[in-house]
Order: C-alpha cells, then structure tokens, then sequence
C-alpha cells in the first residue's frame, strides 16, 4: 500500500466506484456570513491606512443588534459603527419591518489592544527568534483538483455558483420578493471519482410574505437552479425549493450570527481536511488565514502543473516561530512523483515563512471584505492573488518534467 493509501486523511480517490458527495454554500445576507463581512470590514478599515495593523475581531449579530469584540492595534481611527451600518446596508438590510436593519440596530464594541505577548512573537527582533513568526500555533490545509476549471471540488462550486446567483437576482430586483438570507446545497454523485450528475438542489431563500410558495418554485428553478447547473442536472435531479414551506423569518431576526462560523462553506465545502481555524477578522500575521491561502496556493500550482490530478497540502506552525515545522503533501495515488519529493521542490519553491508568504501574496491590503461570501478559494478575482498559477512551470522544473 503506498504512503498516501496509508494515511488518515479525509479526500477520496479514484479507486471509490460510486459515492454522493454534497457542499453547501450560504448568501451574504446569512446572519455568520454578516458577523464575517463586519469583521473582514473592520479589518480592511484598518489596513487600508496601516498595512501593518494587527487585527482579530469577532462579530455577533442578533435581532436588533451587533456586538464587535476582540483585539486591534492599529495607528489609525476606525468608526467601528460606521463600518458596521454601512455593511449592514451594502448586503441588504434595509427595511425595518424584516427585524433588522442598519439604521436601527444598536452596536455594541468591545475592543482592546492585541496581547504584548502574542505582539512580541509576531514583530521582528521581539520575541525569543529575530524572524517574525506564525501568529499562533495550529495546522492549515489547502485543496486542488483537476474535476473543474476553477480546480476545486464540484459541489461547493456549483453550491457558490447558486447563492451568487440567487445574490445577482435580488440585487438586481427581478424577484423583488427577495430578501437577503438564503442557503444553497448541492449533492453530486460520482463514478470511479468523477463527477457524472447533480442528484439534488436544495434552495432556501427568504421572501416576502405576499408571495406563494409555488411561484418561488418556479422561478428559482428556472431563473437559478437550471441557469447554474445546467448539463449537471438530469430528469432523476430532485429540487428542494424552500422545504419547510416558508422562509419569511430570516437573517439575524430569525438567528443569531457569529464570526466563523461557516469554515467548511469558506474552503472546500467538506473535501479534504480543515485544520479548524476561521478566517474572518484576522489580519494576514494570523496564519489560520494566510497560510490557509498558501496552503491553497502550493495545492492549485501542484494540480496546474500536472503533477498530481489532486493534492491536499499541510503545513502547521508554532506561535512565535517563522518555520513550519511540518509540511505534508498528498496526492491521494493521482501523481507518478514521489510525495516526498514533491513536499522538497515545494519547500524550494514557495515561501512559507509568515513574513515572506505575506509579502508575496500581498496580503496586507484591505481586500478581505469580499472574501467574506461565496467562498475564499476558486474566484476570478486578481486581488485573490493565492488563486494564481504562476509557480507551475517553477514546480515542473524543479521536479525535472
């Protein structure tokens, strides 16, 4: 049995003959996914006139109120409040008869300075070693697979591709019985580990009270469903349109949001590992989100350059300290190299130390907030610079191919 057969990782392999797999995706206007763009807002405050601020902020949000908490230094002013009211407003709660909406919600803030002992371990020259280091300790994966362009799994892209959808339609009012809160869920089933067909959507988006369930039916199967998912879908693909028969109680009214809660939506939507770290509200010294992204980064350029048809990469880290102390690389049997040798040409390749993997993917501009719905990995974005490929041709050189 060959080394990545040996292994207790979670990806499944081209040996599986059937099995249905399912991801789920959430709107923006999703009470954790409110809590996740206000703190990637606070934090873009910050960045945007100190590159170097040192944020970590949590978010709760319930009917009628957002409490912000957490830990920042920073040099500039940030209107927390502001931030918070103009965000509510931007995903869409703007009508005080749905529960909650930015004008009339109170905001709590509960902010400190970041502990001097976390600071110490993360500035240069300060703590016990003289290179910056990892923001904390913890291990972080990274995912890619050759099964769709964008070189992630299908269901959760297929599960963004949805509620971005259903997001575009709101926005742009031709459902004007929209409102902000809605779930996506995708099941795909697979033959010898490729995708064949949708088995079942699962659609449930918050309306208005005046309209009937059959015609948020039909319509979000013609103008969402079948728009996205197109071929995938077959006469045997069943729809679950809004399934308990109303969704009028939505967004922070009806449940109480936090910050990071939707990890598995915001990664790989249940492929592969997560080492269990959120990413919203951390600036990039946090390496729960920057290495995630580097992990992200190393995994796309080994599929891109034909190495492997998957790879799932570990790194872990130590708080205080600017080397990995581990670096595992998994094909899941889909690469002729040697895993072995793949992980050395990576640490050759890429820079994984905190300081460098920041400056190379530059990560110390406010572009978080958009990360903060539809997903962190697989997006057109050229501000979503752990997305690119340009390290695929490096790669195959260093590999000898």
């Amino acid at each position: 049995m060959g080394a990545s057969q040996e292994r207790n990782i979670t990806m499944l392999t081209e040996s599986n003959k059937r099995y249905i797999f399912t991801s789920e995706s959430v709107t923006e206007g999703h009470p954790d996914k409110v809590c996740d763009a206000i703190s990637d807002g606070v934090l873009d405050a910050a960045l945007r006139d100190d590159p170097s601020s040192r944020v970590a902020i949590e978010t709760l949000v319930t009917t009628g109120l957002v409490v912000v908490a957490g830990e920042m230094t920073t040099s500039t002013y940030i209107d927390v409040p502001k931030v918070v009211r103009e965000t509510i407003k931007k995903i869409g709660y703007t009508d005080p008869n749905i529960g909650f909406d930015w004008e009339n919600c109170a905001v709590m803030t509960s902010i400190d300075a970041q502990s001097p002992d976390i600071s110490q371990g993360v500035s240069t020259d300060q703590g016990l070693h003289a290179e910056q280091g990892a923001g904390d300790q913890g291990m972080m994966f990274g995912y890619a697979t050759t099964e769709t362009e964008e070189l992630m799994p299908l269901p959760i892209v297929l599960a963004h591709k949805l509620t971005k959808k259903l997001s575009d339609i709101r926005n742009s009012g031709e459902l004007n019985w929209l409102r902000p809160d809605g779930k996506s869920q995708v099941s795909v089933e697979y033959i010898d580990g490729k995708p064949k067909r949708v088995t079942t959507v699962v659609i449930s988006t918050q309306h208005t009270a005046d309209v009937e369930h059959d015609e948020i039916e039909k319509e979000v199967i013609a103008k969402i469903v079948k728009p996205v998912c197109g071929d995938w879908l077959d006469d045997d693909t069943k729809f679950h349109i809004n399934p308990t028969g109303k969704f009028i109680v939505g967004g922070p009214h009806g449940d109480a949001g936090v910050t990071g809660r939707k990890i598995i939506v915001d990664t790989y939507g249940g492929y592969g590992s997560h080492g269990g770290g959120a990413f919203s509200g951390k600036d990039p010294s946090k390496v729960d989100r920057s290495a995630a992204y580097l992990a992200r980064y190393i995994a796309k350029n080994v599929v891109a350059s034909g190495v492997a048809k998957q790879c799932e990469i570990q790194l872990a880290y130590a708080i205080g300290v600017a080397e990995p102390v581990s670096l595992l690389v998994n094909t899941a049997g889909t690469s002729e190299i040697d895993e072995e040798k793949v992980a050395d040409a990576v640490r050759k390749v890429f820079p994984l130390k905190p300081a460098e993997l920041i400056e190379h993917l530059k990560l110390r501009r406010p572009i978080f907030q958009k990360t903060s719905a539809f997903g962190h990995f697989g997006r057109d974005d050229e501000d979503f610079t752990w997305e690119k490929t340009d390290k695929a041709d490096e790669l195959k050189k260093e590999l000898g191919m």
